[in-house]
């Protein structure tokens, strides 16, 4: 049984996440709390597995007590967040704290949508509750464009040519967002193009890359219809949209389309994955990082049937060791590596 303690001001969302948690026979509510204060004690007293926390409350807000949280008594926590521009920052900034998820503010009428909601918190309860909590993260400059040294550039001029028509591709999920962001930091500005499906609903995904955009070396924007796929650029499946690459004649461009949502999940990594193999087949290369479930093992699988390169984050460095467990498990990995390895693999893979 998984014990859940939910945090929230308001009393009736108290409820509401209540409700939709008993939908699962192996999640139990266990207590909740209406600030941090009481939240604190109450997580002393019942010892609950997994924490929902609402990242705006009064008497102290729910950053400075998950910062707190992680240096003194570090456990998931799932951030309940509303889908306004600073809603999306401050969850951004959650995340790097060590917040294993986050669900976006349910309605209060739910008539509409109700079991797609309870489906969604429920698999992010039962996710966070296996995680690898990583506690307190050191503080990082946010206001410019990496400076911490990594590996070196890739050679320019003829050896540059050798490759443009190479694809990165990466897929991930719970945990993704700090994984995918420690693999770009890495990376130089004379990269192959970089294609990044997370699992992330909409406003989402433009907040976070424009994040990535001011930490990286390398351009990263949230990717538009028709969008080119160049060198030095990192392009980002908008939540809710599928993203897949196209190519005509010489040049790759991306397509965004809302087809039917695959393995649940709209943009799926598999579908990313699939159009990679179709177009660009050797001259790719497939990461499935951290992340429940099994998006993108399929089709990462066609990939290197394909002749693509692929790599899985290993178990010990994944907050959830699912996609990457069902990847190697379907025999579509060349290479397990830790998170701190794949730039350079990639890197090493790119210069031969």
């Amino acid at each position: 049984m998984i014990r859940v303690l939910t945090v929230d001001d308001s009393a009736l969302m108290r409820q509401v996440l209540a409700m939709l948690l008993a939908k699962d026979p192996q999640i139990e509510v266990v207590g909740s709390a209406p600030d941090p204060y009481i939240a604190r004690e109450r997580i002393k007293a019942l010892n609950p597995d997994v924490l929902t926390l609402d990242v705006e409350m009064p008497k102290m807000d729910g950053l400075t007590f998950l910062e707190k949280l992680m240096r003194g008594h570090p456990m998931p926590v799932v951030m309940v967040s509303s889908l306004t521009e600073v809603g999306c920052q401050t969850t951004l900034r959650a995340l790097e704290l060590g917040a294993v998820d986050f669900i976006a503010k349910p309605k209060i009428d739910l008539r509409e949508g109700m079991e797609e909601i309870a489906q969604d918190l429920i698999a992010k309860i039962k996710a966070a509750s296996v995680a690898r909590v990583r506690g307190r993260r050191a503080e990082g400059r946010e206001d410019q464009k990496s400076i911490t040294s990594g590996p070196p550039a890739l050679p320019s001029g003829s050896a540059m040519i050798k490759t443009t028509d190479t694809i990165i591709a990466i897929g991930s999920s719970t945990g993704g967002t700090e994984a995918v962001k420690e693999v770009l930091e890495r990376m130089p500005p004379n990269m192959p193009p970089i294609l990044i499906t997370q699992h992330m609903p909409e406003r989402f995904t433009k907040t976070w890359a424009d994040r990535l955009n001011r930490l990286c070396r390398i351009a990263v924007k949230e990717a538009q219809d028709g969008d080119s796929v160049l060198p030095g650029h990192a392009l980002i499946a908008p939540g809710n949209f599928h993203m897949t690459l196209a190519r005509n004649g010489a040049r790759y461009r991306v397509r965004i389309n809302q087809d039917l949502p695959v393995n649940r999940h709209r943009p799926s990594v598999d579908v990313m994955f699939a159009s990679i193999a179709r177009y660009a087949g050797a001259n790719a290369i497939g990461v499935i990082l951290t992340g429940m479930g099994g998006d993108g093992a399929k089709e990462l699988l066609t990939m290197k049937q394909a002749g693509a390169f692929t790599i899985a984050q290993d178990e010990a460095s994944c907050v959830v060791f699912g996609m990457p467990k069902e990847a190697i498990k379907a025999g579509a990995v060349d290479k397990v590596l830790p998170l701190d390895g794949i730039a350079e693999a990639i890197l090493a893979h790119v210069g031969r």
